[in-house]
């Protein structure tokens, strides 16, 4: 199985996390990996995406030009790679930001309220699990279980606090497209 997924927004809305929990989620289940991050000048604020691939088969380039899984947190990301989503792929579209809708009719389309989500839950920093959760719940590129394992290690001792909520969002995410 072979999945290419772009994840694009400003910086800041944890579009390079989001991309990074799949690289090594993959990478946990034995999966063979690649994460290509791209940025603006400006960490916060400007532009960020990442290229992920997850395959069984080796990678052979971490370039995505054309994913079965995009996912977009801002306008400007949306008007980039909506293009990008090859046919009979999946659109994750940040609702809360994003007031376009795709003219498509080739792939999947799901508009999710991340952030709005975010805030129920209280902390807006989590729109990108709640995002991360969608995804995972449409396309099983890697198991949940997996995805916060990963982020506990990656967050050590000082922000285990944050796993409860992180945990949450992922849950949510996944209810906000069954």
């Amino acid at each position: 199985m072979l999945h290419q997924i772009i994840s694009a927004g400003f910086g800041g809305q944890g579009v390079l996390l989001l991309g990074q929990l799949i690289a090594y989620s993959g990478l946990q289940e034995g999966k063979n990996v690649s994460w290509l991050p791209s940025y603006g000048p400006e960490m916060r604020g400007g532009t960020a995406n990442c290229s992920v691939v997850v395959s069984d088969e080796e990678v052979g380039s971490p370039v995505v030009t054309e994913a079965d899984v995009v996912v977009v947190m801002n306008r400007p990301s949306f008007e980039k790679y909506e293009g990008n989503v090859a046919p009979g792929g999946k659109l994750f579209v940040n609702s809360s930001l994003i007031d376009l809708k795709t003219e498509r009719t080739d792939i999947e389309v799901y508009y999710v309220p991340v952030n709005a989500i975010a805030e129920e839950l209280g902390n807006g920093r989590v729109a990108n699990m709640v995002m991360l959760g969608a995804v995972l719940e449409k396309t099983g590129i890697v198991s949940p279980k997996t995805a916060i394992a990963c982020l506990t290690a990656s967050f050590g001792a000082k922000k285990a606090h944050l796993i409860p909520v992180n945990e949450q969002a992922l849950a949510k995410g996944a209810e906000a497209v069954k």
